[in-house]
């Protein structure tokens, strides 16, 4: 029998970052996940609703777990960003009562549903590590990663709760897996740090440095290329390496892909793909 989860895809991956849902979908496929669409369900918040509107937010995502709750199964997201921020949200319902209750009411009088709290949020990386396993994954694996490796975990996962079994201050579930497809895990210190999401409209200086910074540690220990387990940064480290690489001078050029595509590519989805990023680390690198 497949794990079943509730998909939350995250707030870009169905826009700015398709390839992380496209290459989601057949990943979780051969990991025996099926995953099941959330219905009306709305954006995390990214941590933004919530400097301007807190309740807002925590509203927002109330009803999230609510549909998730109703379908009887737990969150999966492949994004570290949108898994730390609705496991903030989720950890503040439970444990405030009261909390919990005003905002059922809310929920009550807007949407129709209310929330237990029986429901948890899981990012693909921990299901994959301690719930699926390891050996499992070895065993799917159809085309070796061999490369130079940097993973990035980012911090929004990076908290009591967040990461599964991992340790929150000096992860390596990341490296694990990218061992078990293949590749050669880089021990890099900006690994878990931020690279500024989601400040870019309003700190865009601040974020490029941020950026050139992360990807310019990665390069200096060897790094080929780096996977990002948070859309968000991804599409930051990606999109934005250029522009951070003008206004820094530091050297920034590397492929950044997705979780989720590793793990597509490994297991023999979107060959083409993968050949697209055998030539990209080809043409990119130093």
């Amino acid at each position: 029998m497949p794990m079943k989860y509730a998909f939350h895809p995250g707030n870009i991956a169905h826009s700015s970052a398709t390839e992380v849902t496209q290459t989601m979908e057949p990943a979780a496929r051969s990991l025996g996940i099926e995953l099941i669409p959330m219905k009306g369900a709305t954006s995390c918040g990214a941590g933004i609703i919530r400097q301007a509107n807190d309740v807002l937010q925590i509203t927002l995502n109330a009803r999230n777990f609510a549909i998730a709750e109703s379908m009887g199964v737990d969150i999966i997201t492949p994004c570290a960003a949108t898994a730390g921020n609705l496991h903030e949200d989720l950890s503040r319902l439970k444990a405030d009562p009261l909390l919990l209750a005003k905002t059922n009411e809310v929920l009550q009088r807007t949407s129709g549903i209310s929330l237990k709290g029986d429901v948890n949020v899981r990012h693909i990386l921990h299901v994959i590590v301690d719930e699926i396993g390891l050996e499992k994954v070895e065993g799917k694996l159809r085309n070796p990663m061999n490369f130079r490796i940097a993973g990035y975990y980012g911090p929004n996962i990076q908290q009591e709760g967040a990461c599964g079994d991992d340790d929150v201050f000096d992860p390596n579930y990341l490296e694990l897996l990218i061992d078990a497809l293949g590749g050669s895990p880089v021990e890099w210190e900006s690994r878990t740090q931020s690279v500024g999401v989601p400040g870019l409209f309003s700190e865009e200086a601040t974020v490029l440095r941020q950026v050139a910074a992360a990807i310019s540690d990665a390069k200096s220990e060897g790094a080929e290329m780096i996977v990002s387990a948070c859309t968000l940064s991804h599409t930051l480290l990606d999109v934005y390496q250029g522009k951070a690489s003008r206004s820094t001078g530091l050297s920034t050029n590397i492929p950044v892909i997705h979780l989720t595509e590793m793990l597509a590519f490994a297991f023999g989805h979107h060959n083409n793909r993968l050949a697209q990023l055998r030539t990209r680390i080809a043409v990119i690198g130093d």
